[in-house]
């Protein structure tokens, strides 16, 4: 019997991880063509499919599932036995982030960060999937919307999110501006329930009987806003970018504000890395300038209103 494709295992087990073979190969210093090509020898070798293919990248079948269980903890385990011997740089920094918050909010800003610390090294990986960092080693840390709660890491708190009703200009040339009042009469992107729910009982009017189409991402929720095929609940800070070009116009100053907020995550191994330190200082001065906050809090919450600019 032939040996086992050893060399073959750890980029199965990134790409299973990350499931996708463009970032698996770039965390191992390979071509996707060459990750491919060995992910093929290994599935010839075991006689078994290993991976699916889907829109978002790759999945793992149920074979390939019962092989990742099988093996990942011992790749941990040699990591973790390896950790105390690497060293650390504290001008690298490597960051999770979600593909939607790096394109619309962080990456506008960076430049302004690296020119003040040109020693640095700024590493993005993009991912939808809550990473864990005691899987994840090479990682210093992460940006996430959500309760902020997560076991296992510090989570600083950088700023909430609101929503309001979106449009192009192209839509409201042909149909005019809505009121609240007559928003029902209006094509709207999203689903019965939900966040709109929360708009109409918030602020007045009701919802329509059908909505023209549902998107299970905020990004391609505000794109489609944008090429006029409805009115999108945008989030502000995603929308902001469609918003400055002009091709978004926040319809009312009443803002609904996001279940989840955003925050800085990181595992205390990360406590003393000098450079997550200096860009942990930045965000909080980034957020706290960020003007996407409410314009009007609706005084049917009793809430104060507020006068701050639109993003």
């Amino acid at each position: 019997m032939s040996r086992a494709p050893l060399h073959a295992l750890p980029g199965f087990v990134a790409a299973a991880r990350g499931g996708n073979l463009s970032r698996a190969a770039e965390s191992l210093h390979l071509t996707v063509s060459a990750l491919s090509h060995q992910i093929r020898g290994l599935e010839e070798r075991m006689g078994r499919r290993l991976f699916v293919r889907n829109a978002r990248g790759v999945e793992l079948t149920a074979d390939g599932r019962q092989l990742f269980d099988r093996i990942a903890p011992h790749f941990d385990a040699l990591e973790q036995a390896l950790r105390p011997y690497c060293a650390r740089r504290d001008d690298v920094l490597t960051l999770t982030l979600m593909p939607s918050f790096a394109a619309s909010w962080l990456v506008p800003r960076l430049p302004r960060f690296l020119s003040a610390h040109p020693q640095l090294e700024i590493n993005l990986q993009s991912s939808i999937a809550v990473v864990d960092f005691e899987r994840a080693p090479a990682l210093d840390a992460g940006l996430r919307f959500g309760p902020g709660r997560w076991p296992g890491v510090h989570a600083v708190h950088l700023l909430d999110d609101w929503v309001t009703p979106t449009a192009s200009p192209d839509l409201l040339a042909r149909l005019g501006r809505p009121t609240l009042r007559t928003l029902d009469r209006y094509p709207l992107l999203g689903a019965p329930g939900g966040r709109w729910s929360e708009w109409f009982a918030q602020f007045g009017g009701r919802a329509p009987e059908r909505f023209v189409a549902t998107f299970d991402d905020s990004d391609t929720l505000h794109r489609a806003a944008a090429e006029g095929l409805g009115i999108a609940l945008g989030r502000m800070t995603l929308a902001r970018p469609l918003v400055e070009a002009g091709r978004l116009v926040p319809l009312f100053d009443e803002r609904l504000k996001a279940e989840f907020a955003h925050y800085l995550v990181y595992p205390p191994r990360s406590e003393g890395h000098a450079g997550l330190a200096a860009f942990r200082a930045w965000l909080v001065e980034e957020a706290l300038a960020d003007t996407t906050g409410p314009a009007i809090v609706h005084p049917r919450r009793g809430a104060r209103r507020s006068r701050r600019r639109e993003g």
